[in-house]
């Protein structure tokens, strides 16, 4: 999908930088820490890399997960709304430290007890990747 007809789905202003943020996101094939981000876009100061995640976060254009490595880790979200319908389970490699989308991998259900409201799920697994083994 092109980066800016995304942008216009999420109501996100598709500034220069903007774009080369989501660019590096679409290219890795993986979800990417803001570390590796800042490595890969060094023209880019570290403040805008952060200000662009948090504007992509709050209109769901990047999913934020939690991993066992170094914090938090973005994806691009494809989903058609603000509601987020590509959720799909991670793999967090214990060896390489990266993080990779197991997109064909739907996250189960889970029926969490009565009183309590889930706003999201996050399901990571851990093991060695194809590369490690």
């Amino acid at each position: 999908m092109d980066l800016e007809e995304l942008f216009a789905r999420h109501g996100v202003k598709p500034t220069a930088n903007r774009l080369l943020i989501a660019r590096a996101l679409q290219e890795s094939g993986r979800p990417l820490s803001m570390t590796e981000l800042e490595a890969q876009l060094e023209t880019i100061d570290k403040s805008n890399v952060f200000r662009a995640l948090t504007a992509f976060k709050d209109a769901h254009l990047v999913h934020a997960l939690e991993d066992a490595g170094d914090g938090v880790r973005y994806e691009l979200c494809h989903s058609h709304s603000s509601e987020d319908d590509d959720v799909h389970v991670h793999f967090y490699c214990t060896r390489c430290h990266r993080t990779y989308c197991l997109e064909d991998t739907p996250v189960p259900p889970v029926d969490v007890p009565e009183g309590y409201e889930a706003d999201s799920v996050s399901y990571l697994v851990k093991g060695v990747c194809p590369q490690c083994r």
